[in-house]
C-alpha cells in the first residue's frame, strides 16, 4: 500500500511564497497522479492541483491557477506544491493524496490509495 509524508508549509505574508513537499512510499498498481488538496476552517477538503506522476500533464483550481506549482520527481517519489503570491485565502490544511485520476477533461478521479498527514499553511 501507499504512504504520504508532507513536509513544509508554515506561516507567511500576503505576496509571499511558501512549498510543500509529499513523499511517496509503496506501491498501488493503478496509482498514476499526484493530488494536492486544501480545508479551510470549517470548509470542505477541495483539490487545488493535480499532476500525473509520470509528467504529462497538469490541473489547477480556478483559485491557485497561475500562482500554484505542482510537480512530481520520479527519482525521489515526491511531490512538490510551490505557492507564490499568497493571499490570506489561501490559509488552510494542505494535504497531498495518491490517487488514479485523468486529466484531460479536467480534474477526475477514480480512486483514492492514501492521505498526508497534513500541513497547516497560514497566510496573514
Amino acid at each position: 500500500h501507499v504512504q504520504l509524508v508532507e513536509s513544509g508549509g508554515g506561516s507567511a505574508q500576503p505576496g509571499g511564497s511558501l512549498g510543500l513537499s509529499c513523499v511517496v512510499s509503496g506501491y498501488a498498481e493503478r496509482h498514476n497522479c499526484m493530488a494536492w488538496f486544501r480545508q479551510p476552517p470549517g470548509q470542505e477538503r477541495v483539490a487545488v492541483a493535480a499532476t500525473y506522476r509520470s509528467g504529462g500533464g497538469t490541473w489547477y483550481g480556478s483559485p491557485v491557477k497561475g500562482r500554484f506549482t505542482i510537480s512530481h520527481d520520479n527519482a525521489k517519489n515526491t511531490a512538490y506544491l510551490q505557492m507564490n503570491s499568497l493571499q490570506p485565502e489561501d490559509t488552510a490544511m494542505y494535504y497531498c493524496a495518491a490517487v488514479r485520476c485523468t486529466l484531460s477533461t479536467g480534474l477526475r478521479i477514480s480512486n483514492y490509495y492514501a492521505w498526508g498527514q497534513g500541513t497547516q499553511v497560514t497566510v496573514s
